[in-house]
């Protein structure tokens, strides 16, 4: 069997000019969950990375505990829903405010269900049905050129994440709108692929959030 890692990204920086940052706590995010994959002894012969800059920065913070820098592939199939777009769509425009971020997850949560709800009759210019299936072929192409024994990392964000284990527990939906929900910034995701297919083998981890490194746990 083949390994696949999905790891969320650090913790961006909510409300800021520019969110697609790493925050301070993302990059101790990153290394924390670096230090744990090194702990397990995942051997990386695969590295994905979305286009987005949270995603490309948690990689190279990642894969540089695990000697594996260079493996790291750019995939923009592997970026997050564009939360602006949907909002301005379906939740009248909201920014983010960093004084009130359960309001702007409030008004997030209801614009997805909306969103999900259009299908492609939607708005936006990227369809929850093209989302779904970009998704699915990131995974799918990504388990083509996995080997047996062989181990991917992947870093992409809650959205993906939630997506493609709902997809393999049969209802991708409810992946977006309920598991994406509770995804921890640096969780990690296991996948295995093998002649019965892929499975979901474990979801959100984040137990390297725990004891001296708690405060780390983030969800936003």
């Amino acid at each position: 069997m083949g390994a696949i890692y999905l790891i969320r990204h650090g913790q961006a920086s909510f409300g800021a000019a520019d969110y697609d940052q790493l925050s301070g706590t993302g990059v101790e995010q990153g290394a924390v969950a670096g230090a744990e994959l090194l702990r397990r002894k995942v051997r990386c012969t695969e590295g994905r990375t979305g286009s987005l800059a949270r995603q490309r920065a948690t990689a190279e913070i990642v894969l540089d505990w695990l000697g594996s820098a260079a493996l790291a592939k750019e995939d923009p199939r592997w970026n997050e829903y564009d939360h602006v777009d949907i909002v301005a769509n379906h939740g009248g425009g909201v920014r983010q405010d960093p004084d009130d971020p359960r309001g702007y997850q409030e008004v997030l949560d209801a614009s997805l269900a909306a969103w999900a709800r259009a299908g492609d009759r939607g708005p936006c210019a990227e369809t929850w049905p093209r989302f779904a299936e970009r998704v699915r072929a990131a995974l799918a192409d990504l388990v083509a050129v996995l080997r047996k024994g062989e181990s991917a990392v992947v870093f992409t964000s809650g959205g993906v994440i939630g997506t493609i284990a709902g997809h393999l527990l049969g209802d991708p939906e409810m992946g977006l709108l309920r598991l994406n929900r509770v995804t921890v910034n640096c969780g990690i995701t296991k996948l295995v692929s093998g002649r019965s297919g892929v499975s979901l083998v474990s979801f959100n981890e984040h137990s390297h959030f725990e004891g001296r490194d708690a405060r780390l746990l983030t969800y936003r």
